[in-house]
């Protein structure tokens, strides 16, 4: 179904939050206040790895207006966090390991005030030798950066014998892809308000995140206080995309709210954010694959290796996530997969849209389109032969849930028009450079060396420095967090005193339109209006424990807990209905405004309001539920069950003056079930490609021993509204197998991992030039002679 607002219809609903954000009206977590407050300002690191000597504070507590002056003696707990692995001092101690690590922190009458008693904080540090990449972490003279040595995880998987395989293959290519350190650039940077009781014995965190409840079992561990002592409200959250996954500011804010007494506000700069937060796995995937003469893969070797920085957050699953995807959609007798994730003393790595994928997919779609190259073989038809098929396992042999979502989306993209433009100019181009070499007097040799296609383009009336091409590429995406792993989901419905249905779930809004998911699944199950809702999210004192707002798992999820909660939730309504109104309760149903009597003849009519109904029933209507997300039942750890599936078309314009690529059109096609939000669905798809353009073309936080070369948004390009691509299609394929229980599958981060790889393909196609590392250098495509006759295509 091609979804867009025209044919999404009457279901292309206003977001509930959608007027006050574009109004400007929406007051974010980092914009709240209170009277009283003092603001936070923590101190860094000025080495990217040293001794630390000394630490004194003195100056800055005699300063008058700094109300609270931090140091390791003043964590109370665990002086380390870390959502896997807490190996992250809050507040270091004898070491830094980067260049944001947190070495003391302060809360002032002002914010210039806290600036101030920064400075006066006296650190004496011994640097040491700085590990700046992974392959300096590997060496066996390198220092160790933890007890375990410098190595977090490792990785391997090994299917048939990929060694022996390689002897029957006609075709292998091998190659190194390296992909950038990737900024989220969330609009809201890092910060938020900590409001301590006022016997101390309390505290609640206003702090943008993911995780609400992981926030809080994080800090009860660092300030030593039972998790209900502690309220986390966490929503709404000016963007994510992973970032706030893990703890940022909230361990500095909190315990200089509870040494002060006072409410404190701590709100990073962009600087601070670039400095201190986390970023995209810069990654090293070396891929060597192989396929017979027909077109068959037989082997696939595969190295990855994972710069995770200088401490775990989530490294390790990230690269399970990497190495399970890095087959991509295909069948592949002879596998063998190593990954090592490396800790060095550049910037945290850690959570980011895509979770490890984007990186293998760009170099495993990029094997597919130098192997078709090899065999001549068309690129797309090469993918079709070696698609999984619905009833196969998964990438580590797992058992998955059964779709065609592969073959779908294939065909979707097959059928585009995009593809078939394709299909159309190149053979228009090779008729022509047939005809010309027919009527050449060339010899054998010159023959041979006739340009391929890529590198010659049909003629136009185009700028001849500016040259088209058409590239596309596939992907399959796991949602949930895996087996193995805690990933509980549920929700509550109930009844409240104001008369509203009221929908509890302990997830977040960061832009993903999850309010208006809800609230669409809400009005289509009950019939109600929105009136008659009151939405509740973000907020540990209301919520169940609904499991992370990551993982592609939230809307999923949510579904599924209305599927378990809609048929007991409507029949306490109808039956409480029943008893105050004497109508059957199988005559009834809900409504806009209330209880209805269904019609036997002419119009159903109202006979109960929510209100009336709410104020006049002693027993409270409510109903909770809380399930696992759905799991493989084979033990691999991280191993995904729930799967989403995309390929990308795209149309790029090479300038070979200056060497930069635009994205001029691109197709998606995403089989992943029933659409809940069609506005919602098409941002997701839309916003994802869009990020993903700029980890091809143009971001990358640029680090050199250590430091952080890119230390704002002059020096980061993100890509703009300019940098839209004018043309954007949508094929939402919702079909799934009969019988399939699971419903709609998660759609926020599909949208970001087959992007890349088309865009490379695309520039193969336009100027011939292969590419391995992202973003493109636009050094590597300009020409010597842009003005050479063939123009644009």
């Amino acid at each position: 179904m091609r979804l867009d607002r025209t044919m999404a219809g009457t279901r292309w609903h206003i977001r509930p939050d959608g007027p006050d954000k574009v109004t400007g009206r929406l007051a974010y977590l980092t914009d709240m206040g209170m009277p009283g407050m003092l603001y936070g300002k923590i101190l860094r690191s000025a080495y990217p790895h040293a001794w630390i000597l000394s630490i004194d504070t003195s100056r800055a507590q005699r300063l008058p207006g700094v109300h609270a002056v931090l140091t390791h003696r003043d964590v109370p707990g665990l002086n380390l966090f870390g959502i896997a692995v807490p190996d992250q001092p809050v507040l270091c101690e004898d070491r830094v390991r980067f260049a944001g690590d947190a070495v003391a922190a302060v809360a002032a009458e002002t914010e210039e005030l806290a600036e101030y008693a920064l400075t006066l904080i006296e650190v004496v540090y011994e640097p040491l030798p700085v590990i700046d990449s992974p392959e300096a972490g590997l060496r066996p003279d390198a220092p160790k950066l933890h007890p375990n040595g410098n190595v977090l995880h490792r990785t391997d998987y090994e299917r048939g014998n990929a060694a022996q395989a390689f002897a029957a293959c006609a075709f292998v290519t091998e190659n190194t892809y390296r992909t950038p350190r990737q900024m989220h650039v969330y609009m809201e940077t890092e910060g938020g308000l900590f409001v301590p009781e006022p016997d101390g014995a309390g505290l609640t965190v206003y702090a943008p995140t993911q995780h609400g409840y992981k926030d809080r079992f994080q800090l009860s561990r660092i300030l030593a206080m039972p998790e209900p002592s502690i309220r986390v409200v966490s929503s709404p959250i000016g963007g994510s995309f992973g970032g706030k996954d893990e703890l940022n500011v909230q361990p500095y804010g909190a315990l200089l709210a509870l040494k002060s007494g006072r409410p404190v506000k701590l709100h990073q700069s962009r600087m601070e954010s670039v400095r201190a937060g986390l970023k995209r796995h810069p990654m090293s995937v070396t891929m060597r694959t192989g396929m017979d003469a027909n077109g068959k893969l037989l082997a696939h070797e595969v190295r990855i290796v994972a710069d995770t920085g200088a401490y775990a957050t989530l490294g390790e699953p990230v690269l399970n996530f990497a190495t399970e995807h890095a087959q991509g959609p295909y069948r592949i007798p002879n596998v063998a997969i190593e990954g090592l994730s490396v800790y060095t003393n550049n910037g945290v790595s850690g959570e980011f849209r895509g979770f490890g994928g984007n990186q293998v997919i760009f170099a495993m779609e990029g094997q597919l389109d130098r192997l078709a190259e090899a065999a001549g073989i068309d690129p797309w038809e090469l993918r079709s032969r070696n698609l999984r098929e619905a009833d196969e396992p998964g990438p580590f042999g797992q058992r998955i849930v059964a779709t065609d979502g592969a073959r779908q989306v294939w065909a979707s993209v097959a059928g585009s028009e995009l593809m078939r433009r394709k299909a159309r100019e190149e053979q228009a181009a090779w008729t022509a450079a047939n005809e010309e070499l027919a009527g050449s007097s060339m010899a054998g040799e010159e023959r041979e060396a006739w340009p391929a296609m890529g590198e010659r383009r049909a003629g136009g009336t185009r700028e001849k420095w500016l040259r088209r091409g058409i590239g596309a590429a596939i992907a399959m995406h796991g949602s949930g967090l895996g087996f193995g792993l805690p990933d509980p989901a549920g929700g509550r419905l109930r009844l409240n005193a104001e008369g509203r249905i009221e929908a509890a779930f302990g997830y977040e809004e960061f832009g993903q339109g999850l309010l208006a998911s809800l609230q669409i699944m809400l009005t289509e199950r009950f019939g109600c209006a929105k009136e008659d809702l009151e939405l509740v999210i973000g907020d540990t004192a209301r919520v169940p424990h609904s499991g992370s707002s990551t993982a592609s798992r939230a809307t999923s999820m949510m579904w599924q807990a209305l599927q378990r909660m809609e048929a007991p939730f409507a029949g306490m309504l109808l039956e409480a209905a029943s008893r105050l109104t004497g109508v059957p309760a199988n005559q009834l149903k809900t409504g806009p405004g209330g209880i209805w009597r269904t019609a036997v003849s002419g119009e159903a009519e109202p006979v109960i309001r929510y209100r009336e109904l709410s104020e006049r029933t002693e027993t409270p209507i409510a109903c909770e539920t809380a399930f696992h997300f759905p799991t493989t039942p084979d033990e691999r750890v991280g191993a995904h069950f729930l799967h989403t599936y995309t390929a990308v078309a795209v149309e790029v314009e090479v300038n070979l003056l200056t060497g930069r690529v635009r994205v001029t059109d691109q197709y998606h096609a995403v089989a992943a079930g029933p659409v809940v939000n069609p506005m919602g669905y098409v941002g997701q798809i839309e916003g994802g490609s869009h990020m993903a353009i700029g980890f091809a073309l143009t971001e990358d936080a640029v680090m050199e021993g250590g430091q952080y070369l890119t230390r704002n948004l002059d020096a980061y390009l993100i890509p703009t509204v300019k940098d839209t691509p004018a043309g954007f299609q949508l094929d939402a394929i919702e079909g799934l197998p009969e019988g399939d229980p699971y419903g709609p599958r998660g759609i926020g981060e599909i949208g970001t991992v087959a992007v890349a790889p088309a865009i490379a393909a695309a520039v193969r196609d336009a100027v011939g030039k292969w590419v391995t590392s992202l973003p493109i250098n636009p050094e590597e495509l300009m020409a010597d002679d842009p003005f050479e006759e063939g123009g644009a295509r």
